[in-house]
């Protein structure tokens, strides 16, 4: 256990550098001037401009990784809600309208989380501004109303109180506001421009292409011929081919992409402009421009082409000496930042890997290009007017109805109904259920909704993917710093010493009860609040009296041996804070009730830890500590942060959170500055985390479920500079979170059953993964928390008993949720220690191959061994004539919600065969077909409810009880009557 403590933290140096926080890897906004052969100037225009080259050595071989990875921002799978947890499940929907006269949607179900046994209600709340999402825990001794739910929500006060919904066709209209958020398919332009053209009348007089921008078209899809295409047309003829005769198309991670290739669109000879190919082209929000030539001849500018709606573009080079390609982005100026940033250089000797960094670039620009002022006012004004027109056709039918049902407004989101009322209820419930589960499916066959399993691959691993550091660990955990490569942990035993694989060592007993600890290597020291209350104290210890004790196995400390150890003037402190990035003075700050104390200690050179190990270990630090100074508040801090200044000198500042503020404290003067104030009745402050944007102070302030960046500016003639900038930005988060953890260019929210992680950015979601029992230990290098692996007893049911559970049913307000995980019969609950390792997150920039973004994000769950990998797959696995049943009961209860007729001949059955998929072997890359979306997603949503497993290893299907692997791949089975087919 010893030997990671004379070694220097890997850990603590990555910890300084994860509060870097820079824009500079996405680019940076310029003027960009076009002018034609003479030099007289066209347009002009300011676009931000991604080369990869910003900072970093542009000497590095190509296809060196050198930022993060490549995530799609926003999935649908986890944004698109109604129609994910909702359609086709009982839920309840609510109409009102607030203070202002606006009216407003509210939608509410009650559904476990990712099937994960952990109940929770889904909320939605659709208004003229847009869509709010949150969960909210469930409690079965605490009810939850719908006034509770709107209060979350910071909608308080109301013009007419809601009323619930019942007539099944309002699932129609909230899927339609739904839709509002944005297509799932996209169609992207596709220019072709020979060497020297600078004017986009000569780049669309291109009749045809060169050799590498055919193997380009075929790199990114496929070619089909639009006269009869059922797919997604992205706005194509599909009947009298007066858009061209062909295109290219393909499936990415669930979404149709359309290409709208220049060279394939109708070419006139009279007409120079081209106003056939501009009018697709030029409606694109995102083109790709592909540029033959040199690097050293003139280079396309966004302001050769004359539109007004494309705000993205890509321009890509194709190297024949290497074989490789060279990307480019272009983007105006007012859309929002939005990964993956570019490699440095941005050059990709691996075509598929740059086909996939390429789609996913496109995807998220388009859905930034969405929140631009251009957009998004349209977006809210025809939400508006749907919300509006919505209102006023339901409200004299909610006036109409006057029976026991409509008093449930402001009452339990599943009440208990009347027992007269009961039969009906149920019976309209039924009809509720069977009306979404025939929507969804339609949604799904008319491909405007993402399959989660339509394209498939090997399981990637993820930067958080969290790995086992210590199983069954019986203790109540208080809090935990790390030291070297083991974890200080304060427990309901006392303080312990766990490293991975090794058996866990008593540092201090129980009588010694730490609430906060940092362990400061570098410095030799650990600083600990213990106790509470009037008796609480910050005490310091040198690391290497400790590492001593625990070497020669002395005597265990005890509260009573720390008495040399106290810091004076801290008695009753409840809380402290450290800057994290120590310089040449460690400060601390302590709050006792409403006054702060400032402590110092002197960096002294002599002091290391090696020269520390020769002191006696009797010794305390002490001695070299120093107050400063007391500044008073005006109520008791509950967040407390330190920023540091540029100079350090005297524009340190506090910074504190109390009633409905943050403030700014200089530590100098004790003055303070209001920085942000909460607008809402009831706070829940979770942190504030200090971030350096190039050098320059900013801070995350995160309260309830917002997380909002304010750029915090030097101190100017003895006051900051707060007044809001065009750098500040704010998201929410889908469930409250209890902390904050900012890993740059991730931030992750811990709440008790999920970790949800987004981009510091822009706040876009990137994944949710559901951990149940979730508790965050410690974050201030590598992140370790606990939680809740179920060690199942039995997994013996049979096929009969499942099928009995999965055969479609009514399902009523009355049914309770599924139990939590721990509390399920036949299992024992046992809490694991995990860690993520914050090189993985923050470390990124050490060069390392591009990843393969083509896994999709599987459901995650727990294995029996523990989490030790976040994005797992379900393992119970079954045999080869289960799934025959299932494939052929799935069949028919699709033909029947298709309103077709079953066939009730062998014959019949093979003349209504669904076509199988096919698959490109150059691409390697599925490519599915409408009827096999619908089988796809049928079988998706039947085993999201089923627990059920996939695998291409026959004897793994043919043994039901042998369980997959979780490093196993997932990939998808295509059902059908008489087989299986495997797909890679």
């Amino acid at each position: 256990l010893m030997k990671h403590f004379c070694s220097s933290s890997v850990s603590e140096d990555l910890g300084c550098r994860r509060g870097e926080f820079s824009r500079k890897h996405y680019g940076s906004v310029e003027l960009l001037i076009s002018s034609d052969a003479d030099g007289a100037i066209q347009r002009a225009g300011r676009f931000r401009v991604e080369n990869g080259s910003s900072g970093e050595n542009t000497d590095c071989t190509p296809g060196t990784w050198h930022r993060t990875d490549v995530h799609l921002e926003n999935p649908e799978y986890h944004t698109r809600w109604y129609f994910k947890y909702f359609l086709g499940k009982v839920h309840q929907n609510y109409i009102g309208t607030d203070a202002e006269k606006n009216p407003f949607f509210l939608s509410v179900v009650l559904s476990d989380q990712n099937n994960q046994r952990i109940p929770q209600y889904h909320s939605i709340l659709w208004r003229k501004t847009g869509t709010q999402k949150i969960c909210l825990p469930y409690s079965p001794t605490k009810t939850l109303s719908v006034k509770s739910i709107l209060s979350a929500m910071s909608l308080d006060k109301f013009e007419k109180s809601p009323r619930e919904i019942f007539h099944p066709e309002i699932q129609k209209d909230l899927l339609v506001l739904e839709e509002q958020e944005g297509s799932v398919n996209f169609k992207f332009g596709v220019l072709y421009a020979k060497d020297g053209q600078l004017t986009d009348d000569e780049m669309f007089s291109n009749e045809i292409g060169s050799e590498s921008f055919q193997r380009f078209l075929h790199l990114l899809g496929d070619t089909i011929t639009l006269k009869g295409w059922t797919g997604y047309r992205g706005g194509l003829d599909t009947k009298n081919d007066t858009t061209g005769t062909c295109s290219i198309y393909t499936v990415f991670q669930g979404h149709e992409i359309m290409f709208h290739v220049s060279t394939m669109l109708p070419y006139s000879r009279e007409n120079k402009q081209q106003v056939e190919r501009k009018r697709h082209i030029g409606n694109d929000i995102v083109t790709i421009v592909f540029q033959e030539g040199e690097e050293s001849s003139p280079a396309f500018k966004p302001s050769m082409i004359r539109s007004h709606f494309t705000h993205i573009f890509a321009l890509v080079r194709y190297n024949k000496q290497n074989d490789s390609y060279r990307l480019k982005i272009f983007s105006e100026e007012s859309v929002p930042l939005f990964g993956p940033p570019l490699p440095s250089p941005p050059v990709f000797t691996n075509h598929q890997e740059f086909r996939d960094f390429v789609l996913v670039k496109l995807i998220n620009g388009e859905k930034a290009t969405l929140e631009t002022p251009t957009f998004s006012q349209k977006r809210q004004r025809t939400l508006d007017m749907l919300i509006r027109s919505l209102y006023q056709d339901l409200m004299p039918d909610l006036h109409k109805v006057n029976n026991m049902l409509n008093r449930r407004s402001f009452s339990d989101v599943l009440p208990e109904s009347p027992k007269s009322t009961r039969k009906k209820e149920e019976a309209r419930q039924a009809e509720f259920v069977r009306l979404g589960q025939a929507l969804k499916l339609k949604t799904t066959v008319k491909g405007d909704a993402t399959v989660n399993l339509a394209t498939t691959s090997f399981c990637k691993k993820e930067p958080w993917e969290s790995q086992s550091f210590c199983s069954n660990f019986p203790h109540e955990v208080v809090c935990a710093d790390s030291w070297g490569q083991s974890l200080l942990v304060s427990t309901d035993a006392g303080i312990l010493l766990i490293d991975d694989g090794q058996p866990s060592v008593q540092v201090f007993d129980k009588t010694l009860q730490i609430k906060q600890m940092h362990v400061l290597e570098a410095l030799d020291l650990l600083i600990a609040r213990t106790d509470k209350g009037k008796e609480s104290r910050l005490l310091v210890f040198r690391l290497s009296a400790v590492q001593k004790d625990i070497e020669t196995k002395q005597m265990i400390r005890s509260k009573y041996d720390c008495k040399e150890n106290k810091l004076e003037r801290t008695k009753g402190c409840h809380l402290y804070a450290i800057n994290t990035h120590h310089g040449s003075e460690l400060r601390i700050v302590v709050a006792i009730r409403n006054k702060l104390l400032l402590i110092t200690k002197k960096y002294n050179p002599h002091n290391s830890l090696t020269s520390s190990s020769l002191l006696s270990s009797s010794e305390s630090p002490v001695e070299e500590f120093q107050y400063i100074r007391e500044i008073c508040l005006s109520d008791p801090p509950v967040v407390m942060t330190l920023v540091d200044g540029p100079t350090g000198d005297s524009d340190n500042m506090i910074c504190v959170a109390y009633r409905h503020q943050f403030d700014l404290v200089n530590e100098s003067t004790g003055e303070s500055y209001r920085l942000h104030h909460v607008e809402t009745n009831k706070v829940n402050f979770v942190a504030a985390i200090d971030v350096y944007e190039d050098g320059e102070a900013g801070l995350l302030l995160c309260y309830n479920y917002v997380c909002q960046y304010r750029k915090v500016y030097p101190f100017n003639g003895g006051c900051p500079l707060i007044q809001p900038s065009a750098y500040d930005f704010h998201f929410s988060w889908n469930q409250v979170p209890y902390a904050v953890v900012c890993a740059f260019p991730y931030i992750l929210a811990f709440t008790t059953d999920s970790i949800e992680i987004r981009l510091v950015v822009n706040g876009n979601l990137v994944h949710t993964a559901v951990v149940p029992e979730l508790q965050l230990v410690a974050s201030r290098s590598d992140i370790y928390f606990k939680a809740t692996a179920a060690v199942s007893g039995s997994c013996d049911s049979s096929s009969k008993e499942m099928s009995s559970r999965s055969s479609p049913q009514t399902p009523t307000a009355y049914e309770m949720p599924e139990c939590p995980l721990s509390s399920l019969e036949g299992e024992v609950p046992c809490k694991n220690l995990y860690k993520i390792p914050l090189s993985n997150l923050v470390g990124r920039s050490i060069e390392r191959p591009l990843k393969s973004p083509l896994a999709p994000k599987v459901i995650t769950t727990t294995t029996s061994s523990g989490i030790a990998s976040l994005p797992v797959t379900h393992s119970l696995s079954l045999s080869r004539m289960e799934i025959k049943e299932i494939a052929s009961r799935t069949r028919k209860e699709l033909l029947g919600l298709l309103d077709e007729p079953i066939p009730k001949t062998e014959s019949a059955q093979k003349q209504k065969k669904v076509p199988r998929r096919q698959s490109d072997p150059k691409q390697g890359a599925v490519r599915s077909t409408s009827s096999d979306r619908i089988i796809s997603s049928s079988f998706e949503s039947y085993s999201e409810g089923h627990h059920l497993s996939t695998s291409s290893d026959p004897n793994t299907l043919a043994n039901r009880e042998e369980s997959l692997p979780s490093s196993y791949p997932f990939q998808l089975i295509s059902l059908y009557d008489e087989d299986i087919i495997d797909l890679k």
